[in-house]
């Protein structure tokens, strides 16, 4: 199901509700490439947390920046979340992503705003969500796995506060495209969430 032809799919939503796992699936399924952008804001939080300068950080990225094995802890999540607030960092990272959703063959990219700024005239978009207390189970369930031992309350609180963060930034805060497919993961598997992104994007391909 290959494409030469650019074909963005959009998905934001906050943290924990399943959207990487989804933008991943979708991906697979259609032969699309992957960018979870969020790794963007990771590696320049995670230069900062070494003393570089957050603008400077993210000007000076570079894509083997993406493939650090610590850009999944809670430290730099909580870094990435605080240097995306920054203007500058996102202007710095524009580019990068747009680029990427319009390659040849096509692109599947996550995040928070790239239905409504970093793609908005993209094929198709997805607002991925579910409730604080459900994402919230989710991230301990995987911190847990990872050998990391945080309170369930503690978790419950981060994603909270994160989702204030970024939902009321003023550089492109957290919010559903007026035009996206809102999928609620709340009660959903992976399953059943992933094949609901895969008829959204089969109906946007004529492909049911």
């Amino acid at each position: 199901m290959q494409t030469t032809q650019p074909f963005t799919v959009a998905i934001d939503g906050p943290a924990a509700a399943g959207k990487g796992t989804i933008g991943r699936a979708v991906a697979v399924r259609f032969g699309l490439a992957h960018l979870d952008t969020g790794l963007l804001y990771r590696a320049v939080g995670a230069q900062v947390l070494l003393g570089a300068e957050p603008i400077a950080a993210a000007q000076a990225l570079q894509a083997s920046a993406l493939e650090r094995d610590d850009l999944r802890t809670a430290d730099v999540a909580e870094a990435a979340s605080k240097v995306a607030v920054i203007p500058e960092v996102r202007a710095a990272l524009l580019d990068f992503q747009r680029a990427f959703a319009r390659r040849a063959g096509g692109a599947v990219l996550d995040g928070r705003d790239i239905c409504t700024v970093i793609c908005p005239q993209a094929e198709v978009k997805m607002f991925v969500t579910a409730t604080p207390e459900v994402r919230a189970e989710r991230r301990f369930v995987e911190l847990t796995r990872r050998g990391h031992a945080p309170a369930e309350e503690d978790v419950l609180a981060d994603v909270k506060a994160r989702d204030e963060r970024d939902s009321q930034r003023a550089a492109a805060p957290l919010k559903p495209a007026t035009d996206a497919h809102i999928l609620d993961t709340s009660e959903m598997g992976i399953d059943a969430a992933v094949a609901a992104a895969i008829a959204i994007v089969e109906k946007a391909r004529g492909l049911s």
